[in-house]
């Protein structure tokens, strides 16, 4: 009988967000045509409040004494799901954009908001040139004010861990000396697990670590970042599996 209802409250979480999606898109996406993003970034934000809501996703905000909203940043998050980038844009209290694979722009609806509003492509092929304009797309828009979502796992956790990181993101933000948001989504696998389709009403929390200084690094320290970063996104996620 639960099994049952799981699935009936699932299928209209699925049906409500779907049909939602789709009415607020297209009017987004037309603003953005006629207006810079940050004019209406209060509406982006009210889009991805009823998507937390519609998938049953109730999301707080944990900030540590030492994050720095005002700085432009790196923020590094663990990848569980394909809500994870409307939920941060909940909680992260800054203009952000994201790092999002190329193939995703082709996505109906979806592919179309991100293009729209500015995220940075990053190529499925590595070749050089396209490597190049992924660089040089993230240092204008970290030039411009504009604060990045990286996942460095690269991929969606199938089982709520945190895989080992990719080295990119962080040996760019050697090089450009961009500060890192190392970040940790809390209660994301219990929501909805990437391969299924049940939706588990519950909260989420954004937790927001420390903001760790880049400058002055060498790129014989981006191994070592890296492990920090992962080492931290970590911690939380072993407490609540102590839960």
């Amino acid at each position: 009988m639960r099994r049952l209802w799981e699935a009936l409250r699932s299928v209209l979480l699925w049906t409500l967000s779907v049909l939602h999606f789709f009415i607020a898109t297209p009017a987004l996406v037309l603003l953005a045509i006629f207006l810079n993003p940050r004019k209406h970034d209060w509406l982006q934000r009210a889009l991805c409040r009823r998507i937390a809501f519609f998938s049953g996703a109730h999301v707080a905000a944990e900030r540590a004494p030492g994050f720095d909203p005002q700085r432009t940043s790196f923020f590094m998050v663990n990848h569980v799901n394909l809500f994870d980038p409307f939920l941060l844009y909940c909680a992260i209290p800054q203009f952000v954009r994201g790092w999002e694979l190329e193939s995703h722009f082709k996505i109906p609806g979806y592919g179309l908001l991100m293009k729209r509003f500015g995220n940075v492509p990053v190529p499925d092929v590595r070749r050089p040139a396209d490597l190049k304009r992924m660089w040089r797309l993230t240092k204008e828009a970290i030039g411009g004010g504009t604060s990045l979502i990286i996942f460095p796992e690269g991929k969606r956790t199938r089982d709520g861990s945190v895989s080992e990181f990719e080295e990119g993101g962080f040996r760019l933000a050697q090089q450009l000396g961009v500060p890192i948001v190392p970040v940790t989504l809390v209660g994301s696998f219990r929501h909805f697990r990437t391969g299924g389709w049940l939706l588990h009403p519950g909260t989420v929390t954004v937790v927001l670590h420390d903001t760790i200084d880049t400058a002055g690094m060498k790129k014989e320290d981006v191994p070592e970042l890296r492990e920090r970063v992962r080492r931290i996104i970590s911690e939380p996620l072993k407490e609540e599996n102590v839960r």
